[in-house]
């Protein structure tokens, strides 16, 4: 008996397997506790495994493949229409099975360490991004009781903050309050400036970021975001033929479709599209589409 495909739900603690032979007969279902895994499929032949795209599911990738084994990722929701009954972590584990062997089937590259480490720091990125304009919106809230108002914009917060130190009826505890919310508005700029000089560093180089900010409306920042989420393959072909296709799979003017598509193509520029297939014929450190 030889096991050709096995499916695999990972957890936090408790993962399920299921394992076919090649009479696409169930050969192997087992359940494994975290620290168990790598034992198992170190003892175990080289095969092909797959595993649903979601957290952790890159770090698990790798280790795999570093076992030996064949290992492809499948976004979630191309895995739920193999689920036969119920919900549960073996149903989930043959659902994985039965459809990475779809030759339809669509894979998520496996992403490396330190592409993983880069859109690390996107998140924390968006996160203070978040927390500033928290902090700017309480701000402005707080000082708009003592009757202090200042212009739109992140820049007006020193201003705001001046006139709420010197100014008349502003109660001490007030200004002590602010000033306690100033100096975190401080921190996360000083965070956020560090954080995006790393971002142009990696920009620099990285050549398919480079390729993508020279489209209309993607800056650096965007370039290495779409270069990291749109990891180039064989069967995806290029991420920047992937910025604009997008245009073509939601429906034109909806409120999903302006989200997700950068101005310049949201736009339908011509030009645009042609700059877009330019840099993308330019990037030859691209795969090819197939």
């Amino acid at each position: 008996m030889t096991i050709i495909r096995i499916g695999l739900d990972t957890s936090k603690h408790v993962f399920q397997i299921h394992g076919v032979d090649e009479n696409e007969q169930p050969a192997l279902r087992r359940q494994l506790r975290r620290g168990e895994v790598e034992k198992f499929f170190a003892k175990l032949a080289p095969t092909r495994i797959g595993l649903e795209a979601c957290g952790a599911s890159h770090h698990w990738a790798r280790r795999l493949r570093g076992l030996g084994h064949a290992v492809v990722l499948m976004p979630p929701q191309y895995i739920k229409a193999y689920v036969k009954r119920g919900k549960n972590d073996a149903i989930d584990a043959a659902a994985i099975c039965e459809a990475m062997s779809r030759p339809t089937m669509r894979f998520v590259p496996v992403k490396t360490a330190e592409q993983q480490a880069a859109l690390t720091m996107l998140r924390v990125r968006d996160l203070l991004v978040k927390q500033r304009t928290m902090l700017i919106n309480a701000l402005r809230g707080h000082a708009a009781e003592f009757g202090v108002t200042v212009a739109k914009g992140p820049q007006q917060m020193v201003e705001l903050v001046r006139r709420l130190a010197t100014g008349e009826g502003v109660p001490a505890l007030a200004r002590e309050m602010i000033g306690v919310l100033a100096a975190q508005l401080d921190a996360a700029e000083a965070k956020l400036k560090a954080i995006e000089a790393r971002l142009m560093a990696w920009h620099r180089q990285d050549q398919t970021s480079q390729c993508l900010a020279t489209i209309p409306g993607i800056g650096p920042i965007g370039g290495v975001s779409f270069a990291l989420k749109s990891l180039p393959s064989r069967k995806r072909g290029c991420p920047i033929r992937k910025v604009f296709a997008r245009r073509g799979t939601l429906r034109r003017g909806s409120a999903s479709r302006r989200a997700r598509t950068p101005p310049a193509a949201n736009n339908g520029s011509a030009r645009s599209a042609v700059r877009a297939t330019k840099a993308c014929a330019d990037c030859s450190c691209l795969a090819p589409r197939r």
